[in-house]
């Protein structure tokens, strides 16, 4: 690269950037606004130092003189003005009265002028009473300063416009420019420039200066181009150059404008003219500036010439009907583009190319022309410094004095296009024309977008003026979307939301009303979501269309909670998109992103239609909305407006302010009485509701002054007398004495009925014109044909003072112009300051491009993605920022973003740029601790902080003063202080005029101190804050605003705070900011009585003497009616609020405690509610914070938000039981409480003491409740095989096969199975033969089926001291604290035991805990699964994973999820290690549709519900690394041995379906899971990420390696098991039972930690009369319950006991069942029985499985409960009968449920068939058999044909039969062949034998036998059972529909059917035949009616009979049966 020399000029002046110098310049320019806004106080009071002489050493009777002064003027200008204003009116009444008071000689006229000054300034009458206080109180000011001419001169200096304090040079006089003299002449005369060209108006505008000077030396000067014209000419004259005249002037000019520095470029002079002329280079480098100024003046003048030539087919040019771009011209425009940057470029360079090749003379003729927009860029600094490129053809301008008008023609209505029509309304489908009822068509507009919208899934975006019909449109995209739901005729609400964006709540509920009357008719719910209008959960369900602001679905979409119902969304419609370039633009940036990147990571179709006002740069827009600009791009101009526009822009040029004001009324007048001429209405648009009477009054004050009362009259309208009465009733006089004069005003603050009452007048005619607020724009349809805008200034909270109009709402107010129905045209005029008329010309004219503000708001919208889980890293965060309208524009607009062309230059894509500013953004975020920024990795963490700033809106700059400002302690106003230091509010400006009323309120309604007092900006939000709680009112107009402002924010940033305290773990903080969140949610002070939150019922005098006589709750609650009456003197009065307290929402709260550890307390929390329920004080639910405390050290220890509905309220006390942490030394205690979410004082604790808390000696880790699953294959290989053992598996029902136990040498079983059978150990001779007994997870001892292994082990020990056998005992189980007591207890000696720490693994551990919020359970599992996903990647990217969840549903959610994260990382297929092939093999063998789906992507689901094949194949694929990630239930932790690298457990709870909660996992389950990170043989360390709820973060932090101890559990499962020993004659006495207990754990852990179970120490007595309690308790239920008999110390057992203890049942369950059979109880009833058995309490009912069990209610025979569809007794019911029924199941989960629910029924029912038989009930008996031969194939008794057991039945064939008298499967068996063949006809006989060969054929012989034992004869009958078909040799029952293996099984039953008696019966079965014999009973003295009946256990209609009576006759005449 060529260097420069060095020369001395070079290093002492540094090159000039221009892109620096403009971005310094910017960041000044933003400082010093910054500086101005955030003025804090008025303490040093510019207006208080002008008025007062030496106002800091101000007495305080002059201080407050001048306060009262103040408060005169506020009330003479009695209006809104700028506070400039406020301050010249102030001086200037200071100035005419603040002299000596007037003396006899002051003469009246002096105070008339005085009078018309002031009324000039305030711009409209002043009362003389107003008037005369503030000359009183001026004066009584004046009299108290001491005068001095130094006071004088400072009053004097000022009126005349010269202070000290102003800046250098701003007092100078302004000269008005030349061209702007002429107007002094043309006092009514106008001058005009008319265009004739579309490109009138230059780019003028950023050199305006320069012009002017340019222009300047055109008139007086003479350094511009004609001079240098001229010595060029002369030089040339002198032959001293050898160039051309015109080649030396562009030569000169060149150097000029070059970089050189000032010596070169007077040496490269010299060359090109000679030595002679010296003086002219001098002249020429002394005037370079004038010269250049004026050499890029014609430049930039020639440049738009040209572009404006080549620009005339350039959309959008105005005036041209332009749609959509072709291609051809999409490749046009690019091009253009091209050379354009090249120009750009090249200028900067300064090389001209363009310019190059111009003449000289061109040149000179261009800096000779003036802009036409020069004039009306008047001195426009700041932010409107734009330049007009073009206004339309025929644009005229005028000038008058003070004022300048530009008026623009209405385009003309485009015609229509050949080919182009109107889409009849009949065209559409029948369903979406009942949303355009009453329309005819559709208008231009639509249907030119018609196709498009109603035919396709484009994305929209619609550019088209305001009042074209843009709703409609997004009718028709509604109605496609509605199509698409349509299906068999019916719509499926279900499926999808639709979203209407709307930018105002006014608007928001127009659109809601408009669509919910308009799609009724299609029952579509429509319902409105925004600040005003909450919905609940379930109303966001039924709602199909929701009607929502930015801000609202913002915050909706940021919490992962609301997942559920942004994934429904399928059509985003967002109005009015140029809010982009409004201060809420960054909103839908961030909406639109976030649902881009939805659709793009969830591959999931959202159509976005967005609707916009034209605008010039439409395509960046379309590009950001993601529209297609070849078909869903559509672009209207004005010429499609259905009434044209004529629009007037007129700028006020008057510097005196009151000449200003009089001049806007003026003008004002004079437009609306030029429409009034025409015939028609007029609006006059005015910015505050003072303004509005105002106004009217000026305007007919002005009417009357030029005698045009006659135009403002409406006493010639038919109606008048009529209504002129109903107006008189209204109570406004303002619109009473208006009406007169034909003249209305609106505005919101109005009575609705005067608004009404208004709006009808002027619909009808009879107000011609109406002064309203920018509201009426809004929110009600009114036009007319004259709009005007008087003044575009409005007050606005958020900006802390005036601003100007934006462009939506001038847009909104012109749409109001013109009447469809009636104008040809309407006319929009808008009168502002003369500097800001260009910025509205272009903004109307729609050359302002549309900016992007997200820049302003990156900090927080990157924080609300991360709180998110969307955005993880710096490269998504990127990813995301491309989503963005600011990364579109910031390529197209580099400077305007801050970013240098250098930069553009180095990094053309502005990645660089982007990742800059997410970086900046994230440190800043990790500085204020939103969250954690790992710069190395480029991870993002969320943080709890950034989390809460997220979900509650709250700024960046407001969470780093909180981080600043919030204490542990704080006292009510510092909280206050702190809330009023928020950003949110920083705008908030402190105002003069407002002093007096701020002191005021103040005093009156601020019970707190004010910190900094009013005149400080903190100090003015403080009072507004405490006002809005007092419920205070305001005058002051900026104040009212201001108060709205605050208290809109308020709510969310105390609940904010509240929440920050709660995380932050401080008691009393936290429940001083949850006081105060109620506090501003109810407008009531915390310390007013509780009894105002029903302030609508009792009033305020009543609350008032409560108050006063201190009467609080507690002793209200005490008190009696009268009382309280005559405690309040009212005696009616007591009963009232006696019946208000039983509505105040109180509970009761108790609690247990158990120690767990020395450190962790087990807390079980019973919360009983204690008031009445009413639905409009208590809505549907409560909520109560539940915070357990330590008072002493300021700490919540557990929190957990608790929801109370009004079925809970009803029902039994609601039980919660969690862990807390405790300390030594204790504490004396700890609180729960339970705190009132939205009731103030609602509150209750409970006092937890540990003084006499006994904590255990011994530490351990908790155990699990998983059943052990036993590796049976891994022992059949090693041990069987190789020492040809045998070995057996219990499984099956009650009884496992005799001879495979009796042949076995190792018997694996479950806990239960073996309690079952060891239980008649006395009579098994195979449970005495035990030698070896392993014990797997023996520290299962704490959990469910704990007491099960307790008894089984202490049964066992028990028998080997009772057979002297010894039985040797192995316990496994994970590491244990309190190893000694198990050892000691299963009698293990110290030489036996080895107990090794938990961090003593094969394979070292490395855990990550992760905390998660979201209060509902299932959007918080789905926000977890991008981290699952990311964790994946960081910490296993090729190793096996493993994650485990809670349930089925889980494991396919999470796979889905996974798969859609991998897809969107272009990497679908990264855990699949497999060929194609090998895949399509194992897919075949895949009978699981969704594990097939995820297979496919290498991940595996496991759970319970897969069939075994399934699931063993998934395991072998896991197993040998085929697939990468396994996503399984907890219970493959403990069933299948299969480590991997990392393990994810998601989630540590699982939904308990017996209280209905999502419950924890037990700390050894999470334990058990961790435990599979790391392979031995492959892993070097394993890795585990435990993803929890992040209130239980610390908990596992804590207590995840704290050893817990195994406590034992029998003593809730006693009953059962002391029972089995009753029966087996165990225990025959209560010492038996006391003696038994001493065998078990918990008699060892009773004696180490007995606070766990109650007792106070270990003594020996207490000991003992504790167990001796224990078992008379247990004794005394079990003979409540039938199952014993006591006899004194004695007990027996009972038949009822005998069948539990044999079935294995809860003493519970044959308790019931004895109390609800009968002798002849219904198969309905059995049903009943059978499902209420308490075997079914743990069947699990989902979350939401209430609609599902309802559903079903409703398709089955037999009625359920419908109160409680959520009870598992109802869903076993449920499920019985639709198994009966053979009905569709709603999900695979009810599959699952049936199978457990079926598989335990053949006990029970067994057991039932038992007692029936034993109380001799034959009907009942019967009835239950036949209810186990419904279970076993799935077919209903009698109702069903038996003939449907065979598989190949069909309704055809069964009715044939039916009719031929075939009706069960036993006479189908006994035909012959060929009979049968002849009755089924052409039916496939084959098959038919098939299915017949399934089932038995049985003979049956009896035979009478008599004997004689003992003298007694007795008759006994021998049975021989034979199957005589292929059924030989096999006893397996063909039960197709029932889910396990199962044997054929049959009863015999010996009864009498005519009374119902069963005598005998017996149970067996039998492979082939079968002899067995049955005693009849001696007690039968006959045998008539006794018949013996065979019965089938499994199959339907297989009886037979045997009539006992007939059989003795046939054998007396001796032969048999």
């Amino acid at each position: 690269m060529l260097m420069q020399l060095p020369r001395l000029t070079n290093s002492l002046r540094d090159p000039f950037d221009v892109d620096q110098a403009y971005l310094q310049r910017k960041i000044i320019l933003q400082k010093h606004l910054k500086h101005s806004n955030t003025a804090n106080s008025l303490n040093e009071s510019e207006l208080a130092r002008k008025i007062v002489d030496r106002w800091e050493e101000a007495s305080t009777e002059v201080r407050q003189a001048y306060k009262h002064f103040i408060g005169a003027v506020v009330d003479l200008i009695d209006r809104e003005v700028p506070s400039e204003e406020f301050r010249v009116v102030a001086l200037t009444a200071y100035h005419l009265f603040g002299g000596p008071g007037p003396g006899e000689e002051d003469n009246y006229d002096s105070n008339i002028l005085k009078k018309s000054e002031l009324q000039k300034l305030t711009g409209h009458a002043v009362s003389d009473a107003n008037i005369q206080r503030v000359a009183t109180l001026a004066q009584r000011l004046s009299s108290l300063q001491p005068t001095s001419p130094e006071s004088a001169l400072v009053l004097e200096s000022h009126v005349n416009g010269s202070c000290s304090d102003l800046e250098f040079g701003a007092d100078l006089a302004f000269q008005t420019p030349a061209r702007f003299l002429v107007d002094v002449t043309l006092e009514d005369e106008e001058g005009e420039e008319t265009t004739g060209s579309s490109s009138l108006f230059q780019d003028g505008w950023q050199d305006h200066n320069d012009c002017g000077q340019n222009h300047s030396a055109d008139d007086g000067g003479k350094f511009n181009l004609s001079w240098l014209r001229d010595a060029c000419d002369q030089i040339v004259r002198e032959s001293t150059s050898q160039l051309s005249q015109d080649d030396l002037a562009m030569a000169i000019c060149r150097v000029l404008d070059s970089d050189k520095p000032g010596e070169e470029i007077a040496s490269d002079l010299l060359d090109l003219v000679g030595d002679s002329a010296f003086e002219t280079v001098q002249d020429l480098i002394t005037h370079r500036k004038e010269l250049v100024d004026a050499i890029r003046h014609g430049w930039s003048v020639l440049k738009s010439d040209k572009m404006a030539s080549s620009t005339q087919s350039r959309m959008p040019s105005y005036g041209t009907q332009v749609t959509v771009q072709t291609e051809s011209e999409r490749q046009i425009d690019k091009l253009r583009r091209k050379e354009e940057k090249r120009n750009r470029r090249g200028t900067e360079h300064g090389v001209d190319n363009d310019t190059s090749a111009a003449s000289f003379s061109s040149l000179l003729q261009a800096s000779e022309r003036k802009n036409l927009l020069d004039d009306l860029i008047g001195a426009g600094p700041g932010p409107h410094a734009l330049s007009v490129t073009a206004l339309p053809q025929g644009t005229v301008r005028k000038h008058y004095k003070g004022y300048e008008e530009v008026v623009i023609p209405p385009t003309p209505t485009a015609q229509m296009k050949p080919g182009e029509k109107l889409i009849e309304i009949k065209e559409l489908d029948d369903f979406a024309q009942a949303a355009f009822h009453g329309y005819k068509s559709l208008n231009r507009i639509q249907s030119r977008i018609f196709q498009t919208v109603y035919y396709t899934n484009e994305n929209i975006l619609v550019c088209a003026p305001t009042g074209a019909g843009k709703t409609n449109i997004a009718m028709i995209s509604i109605l496609h979307e509605i199509g698409q739901h349509f299906k068999d005729g019916y719509l499926h609400k279900d499926e999808f939301k639709i979203v209407y964006v709307a930018p105002m709540k006014a608007l928001a509920a127009e659109v809601t009303s408009t669509f919910s009357h308009r799609l009724s008719p299609l029952n579509m719910v429509v319902r409105e979501l925004t600040g005003d209008m909450q919905l609940s959960k379930n109303e966001l369900e039924e709602t199909q269309m929701i009607v929502t602001t930015p801000e609202k679905w913002d915050v909706i979409t940021r919490k992962s909670s609301d997942m559920s119902l942004s994934m429904l969304v399928k059509l985003l419609i967002i109005d009015e998109v140029h809010l982009l370039n409004d201060d809420r633009g960054p909103v839908i940036e961030a909406l639109v992103a976030r649902t881009l990147r939805q659709v793009e990571s969830t591959q999931t179709m959202i159509r976005i239609v967005g609707l916009s006002a034209t605008l010039p740069n439409y395509l960046e827009v379309a590009q950001f909305l993601r529209v297609n600009p070849e078909t869903g791009l559509f672009f209207f101009d004005s010429s499609y407006r259905p009434v044209p526009l004529a629009q007037q822009y007129i700028g006020i040029s008057e510097q005196n302010f009151a000449a200003r004001n009089e001049l806007l009324n003026e003008i004002c007048y004079r437009k609306v009485v030029e429409s009034l001429r025409q015939g028609h209405q007029a609006m006059v648009f005015v910015h505050s509701r003072k303004d509005t009477a105002k106004t009217a009054e000026k305007l007919v004050e002005i009417a009357r002054k030029y005698d045009d009362l006659e135009l403002f009259k409406n006493d010639a309208h038919p109606q008048f007398s009529l209504i002129k009465k109903e107006v008189v009733k209204s109570r406004n006089k303002d619109v009473v004495e208006l009406f007169e004069f034909a003249v209305g005003i609106h505005h919101a603050g109005m009575l609705r009925a005067d608004r009404v009452l208004t709006e009808q007048l002027f619909s009808d005619g009879l107000l011609k014109v109406l002064v309203c607020t920018a509201t009426l724009a809004w929110g009600v349809n009114l036009p007319a044909h004259t709009v005007v805008i008087k003044g575009t200034q409005l007050y606005d909270p958020k900006a802390g003072g005036w601003r100007d109009l934006g462009m939506l709402d001038v847009m909104q107010i012109f749409g109001r112009a013109g009447r469809p129905q009636f104008d040809k045209s309407g006319e929009g005029i808008i009168i502002t300051s003369h500097d800001k008329l260009a910025y509205y010309l272009r903004l109307l004219t729609s050359q302002l491009p549309i900016e992007s503000q997200f820049i302003s708001s990156l900090k927080d919208n990157l924080n609300a993605e991360v709180a998110l889980g969307t955005v993880t890293n710096v490269k998504e965060a990127c990813a995301w920022l491309g989503y963005t309208y600011l990364f579109i524009r910031m390529r197209q607009n580099p400077l305007a973003y801050g970013i240098g062309w250098d930069e553009v230059i180095a990094d053309p894509s502005l990645s660089l740029k982007q990742r800059a500013l997410i970086t900046d953004a994230a440190r800043a975020l990790d500085k204020a601790k939103m969250m954690r920024f790992d710069e190395k990795s480029g991870n993002f963490y969320c943080t709890e902080l950034g989390r809460i700033a997220s979900h509650f809106y709250i700024q960046y700059s407001s969470v780093e003063t909180y981080n600043e400002m919030l204490r542990r302690h704080m006292n009510d106003s510092e909280v206050i202080d702190m809330v009023a230091h928020s950003s949110e509010f920083e705008n908030i400006v402190v105002r003069e005029e407002e002093q007096n009323e701020l002191e005021m309120l103040l005093r009156m309604s601020c019970p707190l101190e004010v910190r900094g007092g009013p005149s400080n900006k903190h100090g003015k939000i403080s009072i507004l804050i405490q006002l809005y709680i007092s419920r205070g009112s305001i005058d002051t107009f900026s104040l009212v605003s201001d108060a709205a402002y605050i208290s809109a924010s308020l709510a969310r940033i105390m609940r904010a705070l509240f929440e920050i305290c709660l995380r932050r773990g401080w008691s009393e903080m936290s429940l001083f900011m949850l006081e105060y969140c109620k506090a501003v949610d109810r407008q009531i002070w915390p310390h007013q009585h509780p009894l105002r939150q029903f302030d609508k019922d009792l009033s305020a005098e009543i609350m008032r003497k409560l108050e006063e006589r201190g009467a609080d709750l507690d002793r209200l609650q005490e008190m009696e009616e009268r009382d309280i009456g005559a405690l309040i003197r009212y005696p009616h009065g007591g009963k009232l609020i006696k019946q208000y307290l039983g509505y105040f929402p109180w509970i009761q709260l108790s609690a247990t405690v158990s120690p767990i550890t020395r450190t962790v307390l087990k807390v079980n929390l019973l919360i009983t509610p204690d008031f009445i329920w009413k639905d409009r004080f208590h809505g549907a639910a409560q909520r109560w914070w539940i915070l357990v405390e330590d008072s002493e050290n300021d700490h919540i220890y557990h929190s957990e938000l608790f929801t109370l509905t009004k079925r809970m309220a009803r029902a039994d006390p609601q039980k919660l039981t969690f862990t807390v942490p405790i300390f030594e030394p204790h504490p004396p205690q700890y609180y729960i409480r339970a705190v009132s979410d939205s009731w103030l004082h609602a509150e209750a604790f409970y006092t937890i003491s540990f003084h006499n808390l006994a904590l255990p000696e011994v530490i351990y880790i908790a155990p699990l409740k998983a059943i052990v699953r036993e590796r049976m294959n891994d022992w059949r290989k090693r041990l069987v095989s190789q020492l040809g053992k045998e070995m057996v598996e219990m499984t099956g029902d009650y009884t496992p096969d005799l001879m495979a136990l009796l042949s076995a040498d190792i018997i694996i079983s479950t806990p239960e199975k073996w309690d079952g059978i060891s239980r008649n150990w006395h009579t098994r001779s195979y449970v005495t033969k035990v030698g070896l007994m392993i014990l797997d997870e023996i520290h299962l001892l704490g959990a469910d089926r704990g007491p099960i292994l307790e008894v089984i082990v202490s049964r066992m020990r028990y028998i080997s001291s009772q057979t002297e056998r010894a039985v040797r005992f192995v316990g496994l189980s994970t590491a244990l604290a309190n190893a000694g007591d198990l050892s000691d207890w299963l009698g293990v000696g110290e030489i036996g035991l080895f107990n090794f720490k938990p961090s003593v693994r094969p394979v070292p551990l490395e855990v990550h805990i992760q905390g998660y919020p979201g209060k509902y359970y299932c959007p918080r599992m789905n926000s977890m699964n991008k981290p699952a996903y990311a964790a994946i990647c960081t910490h296993s990217p090729i190793k096996p994973v493993l994650i485990f969840v809670s349930s089925r549903r889980q494991t396919r959610l999470t796979a889905l999820d996974l798969i859609q994260f991998a897809a969107a990382d272009e990497h679908p297929r990264q855990f699949l290690s497999m060929t194609e092939e090998a895949l399509q093999m194992v897919l075949s063998q895949i009978t699981d549709q969704n594990l097939r789906h995820t297979l496919q992507f290498g991940i595996g689901l496991h759970h319970a519900g897969l069939n075994d094949k399934d699931r063993s194949l998934v395991e072998e694929l896991f197993a040998n690394n085929k697939i990468q990630v396994l996503v399984c239930t907890s219970t493959l932790a403990w069933g299948v041995n299969l480590p991997a690298h990392l393990v994810i457990i998601k989630g540590t709870e699982y939904y308990d379906g017996k209280t209905k909660r999502y419950v924890d996992f037990p700390i050894t389950d999470i334990l058990q899971m961790m435990g599979r990170a790391g392979r031995p043989q492959y892993d070097q360390h394993g890795k585990a990420v435990i993803l929890v709820h992040e209130p239980k973060k610390s908990f596992y932090k804590k207590f995840l390696y704290e050893p817990f101890p195994v406590e034992s559990s029998l003593k809730e499962q006693l009953h059962d098991h002391i029972n089995a020993e009753i029966v087996t004659g165990t225990i025959c006495h209560k010492e038996d039972a006391v003696h038994y207990l001493t065998w078990t754990y918990l008699f060892r852990r009773l004696m180490v930690n007995p606070a766990y179970y109650g007792l106070e120490n270990a003594e020996p007595e207490t000991l003992s009369s504790y167990m001796s309690r224990l078992v008379q308790n247990t004794f005394e239920d079990l003979e409540d319950s039938g199952c014993i008999k006591m006899n004194e110390d004695n007990v027996e057992s009972m038949m009822l006991g005998m069948i539990a203890s044999q079935y294995y049942l809860s003493y519970m369950t044959v308790s019931m069942f004895g109390s609800n059979i009968g002798p002849d109880t219904s198969l309905e009833v059995f049903l009943h029985i059978l499902s209420g058995a308490s075997e079914y309490d743990e069947l699990p009912v989902r979350h939401n499985e209430e609609n599902y069990n309802e559903a079903l209610s409703q398709r089955v025979r037999y009625m359920v409960d419908k109160n409680r569809l959520d009870d598992p007794h109802v869903k076993a019911n449920l499920l019985f009968q639709a198994h009966f029924s053979q009905l569709e199941l709603p999900i695979s989960d009810y599959v699952t449920d049936l199978k457990s629910v079926l598989d335990q029924s053949i006990r029970i029912i067994q057991a039932m068939i038992d007692i029936c038989a034993n109380s001799g009930w034959l009907l009942s008996s019967i009835t239950c058999m036949h209810l186990l031969q419904m279970v076993m194939q799935g077919l209903w008794f009698e109702k069903d044909s038996s003939l449907w057991m065979l598989p190949c039945m069909n309704t055809d064939l069964l009715s044939s039969l039916n009719k031929k008298g075939i009706s069960t499967v036993q006479h189908l068996l006994d035909l012959p062949k060929a009979t049968l063949q002849a009755m089924i006809g052409n039916f496939p006989a084959s098959r038919l034998y098939q299915d017949l060969h399934h089932f038995p054929c049985i003979k049956t012989k009896l035979k009478l036998q008599k004997t004689d034992t003992d003298g007694k004869q007795s008759l006994s009958l021998n049975i021989k059972l034979e199957k005589t078909n292929s059924r030989k040799g096999t006893s397996r029952a063909f039960v197709p529909r029932f889910p396990k293996v199962k044997d054929e099984a049959w009863w015999l039953v010996l009864g009498n059917s005519s009374t119902s008696e069963l005598y005998a019966l017996k149970r067996v079965s039998f492979s082939d035949h079968l002899v067995t014999r049955m005693d009849i009973p001696s007690s039968l003295t006959t045998l008539q009616g006794t018949k013996l009946m065979l019965i089938s256990d499994c199959y339907l209609g297989f009886e037979q009979e045997h009539c006992i009576e007939e059989l003795v006759k046939s054998q007396e005449m001796g032969t048999a049966v």
